[in-house]
């Protein structure tokens, strides 16, 4: 049975191992995937240890997501960009290889499950940290009209358009409604959101919250109350798994029946 597990610190919510064991048994894949308490201090060395003990591969979530990046030894183009992987995936030949699956998930969230179109739209994606760096390659591959990146930091908003090529704004120089507007902030973890103005979003807006929890996110009833539609992030943890496991197994799992479930377990 090959291993697999994820790394994070806190571990104990994350739900990977659920998800990964549903891909597993309706992809028929024999495997196992746990939880592992990942230590500020020992984590490199308790992921030689995994693979060393025969471990397959690994998912990485916060904090630990840059220091498996500088870990690897060959790593995938989005995950150069990103600078930062969330899954591992020991070679044959003993190289460690490191791929970012979050702005894949997302982006097939919004174009598959929610049936939304990127090209050609004035995007606002809301924050400037390592989840928005996580996706952006992924969004301007669908050839928006415009991706501008606000923060409430507007050096680091500027230091990352300027890597990837869009536009960065404080939110004070925010003008006119957004086609797509995408949170990647904690605002909803934290029940604080950054300083958006009236005239971001109309009817015509959709808006995507990075994050998900039971009932409606803060920047969502925010989208809601300006006449805005849109939808979690609940989608796009699945659809990063779903990238995951295919990154492992090279089978690609269907994501509907989970998803629907995820759904009525989080509302029930």
């Amino acid at each position: 049975m090959d291993q697999y597990a994820v790394f994070g610190n806190p571990i104990a919510h994350s739900k990977s191992p659920d998800i990964h064991m549903h891909f597993a048994e309706e992809t028929q894949q024999n495997i196992s995937y746990s939880r592992i308490l990942g230590d500020d201090v020992e984590f490199e060395n308790q992921v030689r240890d995994f693979f060393a003990n025969g471990g397959k591969g690994l998912n990485v979530t916060a904090p630990f997501k840059d220091r498996a990046f500088a870990m690897c030894d060959i790593l995938s183009q989005r995950a150069k960009k990103a600078g930062a992987v969330n899954t591992l995936l020991m070679g044959k030949n003993g190289d460690l290889f490191g791929d970012t699956t979050d702005g894949v998930g997302m982006v097939r969230d919004i174009i598959d499950n929610h049936k939304q179109v990127l090209k050609d739209k004035r995007i606002l994606i809301i924050g400037a940290g390592g989840a928005v760096q996580g996706i952006l390659d992924n969004v301007l591959a669908e050839n928006p009209k415009s991706v501008t990146i606000a923060n409430r930091t507007v050096e680091k908003a500027q230091a990352l358009a300027e890597k990837f090529d869009c536009f960065g704004s404080s939110f004070e120089d925010l003008e006119g409604a957004f086609d797509l507007i995408i949170n990647g902030t904690s605002a909803s973890r934290s029940s604080s959101l950054p300083p958006l103005k009236d005239e971001l979003a109309n009817e015509k807006t959709w808006c995507y919250d990075m994050t998900y929890g039971k009932g409606t996110t803060i920047f969502l009833q925010w989208a809601i109350d300006h006449g805005a539609t849109g939808a979690d992030g609940l989608g796009m943890l699945v659809g990063q798994a779903a990238e995951s496991f295919y990154i492992w197994r090279q089978v690609r799992p269907d994501m509907t029946r989970l998803l629907n479930t995820m759904r009525t377990e989080l509302e029930g």
